[in-house]
């Protein structure tokens, strides 16, 4: 694998044009790479229901301006945008070109499918990323959102002709979200490929802000709030709170450090819309959750 550095978490930078915009986002930026940040992760559909594109351009300008480029790795995403849809070799190669000015770079550290494309043929969309490698636009390639069988397949076929195959996924994973455990990862695993779960805090449910009588501004409040309404995620936040107070830590940072205990996992991603919400990404850097510890939370949830 290229030697991608993962940092303590990956920025998740769906946020920026959305819940944050350009000048908030350079200070969040800033604080992230001072503090010893190393991946930016984003997509050229992001920000959600926005044009596409937006999240990109925010932080090209700030690499741009800040000259910080040897300093942090970027991860994107073809496929899911609908002026430049799924995984076919032309659209790949628009897409990347598209992602390369709009970041201000000459490469991406970390290119994924965003998702699978059933209607192109695998050895194409291999053949497609293994060439962007080869020509130095990319230099290490994963897959999001896939199946077990058809990241298999995927990787067979690369192997079959003599290409690299995906090295990293990036699949939606936190404590009370855990399919991908029994279908996924022992993929993952098998191919020791690294895991980097998205909506690791399941949409700011397991920051431990959300509780029954309370109410949260948040683009997320609707969706984070019906977590509540399984008892097995109640029981889930008290333990949290108690691991909490045990460590001296956020309860966001005990359950992004619940995934890091996870030899598969290569970094949570997770985003932050204010300084302060970056200081406990970090803290979780610096939480190791003895295997008891670990046990008991997925215990609740299993």
């Amino acid at each position: 694998m290229h030697s991608l550095d993962f940092g303590p978490f990956v920025f998740g930078g769906n946020v920026f044009g959305w819940t944050v915009q350009r000048e908030e986002g350079f200070k969040i930026l800033d604080a992230f790479i001072e503090k010893g940040g190393r991946m930016i992760d984003t997509a050229d559909v992001y920000p959600p229901g926005g044009e596409g594109g937006g999240s990109e351009t925010i932080i090209g300008e700030w690499l741009a301006s800040r000259g910080h480029r040897e300093r942090i790795h970027i991860a994107t995403k073809v496929a899911k945008w609908k002026a430049l849809p799924g995984l076919s070799a032309a659209n790949i190669a628009t897409a990347v070109e598209g992602s390369l000015r709009r970041l201000r770079t000459d490469h991406i550290d970390l290119y994924y499918a965003h998702e699978d494309d059933p209607k192109v043929d695998q050895l194409e969309y291999v053949e497609a990323f293994d060439k962007l490698r080869r020509d130095g636009k990319v230099r290490a390639v994963g897959a999001s959102n896939f199946t077990p069988e058809r990241l298999t397949s995927a990787l067979e076929v690369a192997r079959a002709n003599g290409l690299r195959g995906f090295e990293v996924s990036q699949d939606q994973w936190n404590l009370v979200e855990r399919k991908i455990e029994k279908t996924l990862l022992p993929v993952i695993e098998r191919e020791g490929m690294k895991e980097l779960p998205y909506f690791s805090l399941a949409l700011g449910f397991l920051t431990g802000k959300y509780r029954h009588g309370s109410k949260i501004e948040s683009p997320r409040a609707g969706h984070a709030s019906k977590y509540l309404e399984d008892p097995k995620n109640v029981k889930l936040l008290h333990a949290l709170d108690e691991l909490s107070e045990t460590h001296k830590a956020s309860v966001a940072s005990i359950s992004l450090a619940w995934l890091k205990a996870h030899a598969v996992v290569g970094a949570p991603i997770a985003s932050a819309r204010t300084l302060d919400q970056l200081d406990a990404l970090f803290e979780s850097g610096r939480v190791k959750l003895a295997p008891a510890e670990v046990a008991r939370l997925s215990a609740i949830t299993a």
